[in-house]
């Protein structure tokens, strides 16, 4: 997928995994910098907002918020289609959640038709590291050398990396690099080493309006 600010202003990032993963906890930590202990079931939720990028350039970065349940599958199908980039995110505790991933991926690209189609696996929930069931060094090995796919571990309770996986996302959508002062800033801090990924704070870290 090419994609460029010319070729288009909007863009559709779409989170997909099993119920209660922390989909809607890393999306709203994210948006709004705020978590909710207690699960609550989404269907299908679209959030909107506006980038600028240095040139003055307004950027429309959609994110689509879909539901855990595997009754959906038409619905499944459509976001799919819409999506510019994708966050397939499973829950470190729960390794059925690690193989919905892995279905959700063979699915995009099926539907997308495009071995190369814009993925992010993120591994939420690593404030239960003491229940983890999911081996950190596997999975990143399996995401990134056999799928070619960037890979995040994150904590929308704890706010860990919860800006990285956006910024990989937006990264994979090709979006400019720049999306606002405040977020350059916050990439410049970004260790060279990936394997070092501190915890991130979304406050301030893009233009909304």
């Amino acid at each position: 997928m090419s994609l460029t600010v010319k070729d288009k202003t909007r863009v559709r990032l779409v989170f997909l995994g099993a119920a209660g993963v922390g989909k809607t906890a890393l999306i709203h930590r994210f948006l709004q910098d705020t978590f909710e202990v207690k699960h609550r079931r989404t269907v299908e939720e679209l959030h909107s907002r506006e980038y600028e990028v240095d040139t003055g350039v307004k950027i429309i970065v959609e994110i689509l918020d879909t539901s855990g349940s595997y009754s959906f599958p038409a619905m499944r199908k459509l976001s799919i289609q819409s999506g510019d980039a994708f966050a397939l995110v499973y829950a470190v505790d729960d390794p059925p959640s690690l193989e919905a991933v892995k279905s959700l991926r063979d699915e995009i690209l099926e539907v997308k038709g495009d071995k190369e189609a814009a993925i992010v696996v993120v591994g939420n929930k690593t404030d239960r590291e003491a229940e983890r069931s999911v081996s950190h060094k596997e999975t990143l090995a399996t995401v990134e050398l056999d799928w070619n796919h960037s890979y995040v571990e994150a904590s929308a309770k704890q706010n860990a990396n919860v800006l990285e996986v956006f910024r990989e996302l937006l990264q994979q959508a090709h979006l400019p690099s720049r999306l606002s002062p405040a977020l350059r800033r916050r990439r410049e801090t970004i260790p060279k080493d990936r394997s070092v990924r501190p915890p991130m704070n979304k406050t301030n870290s893009c233009v909304v309006s």
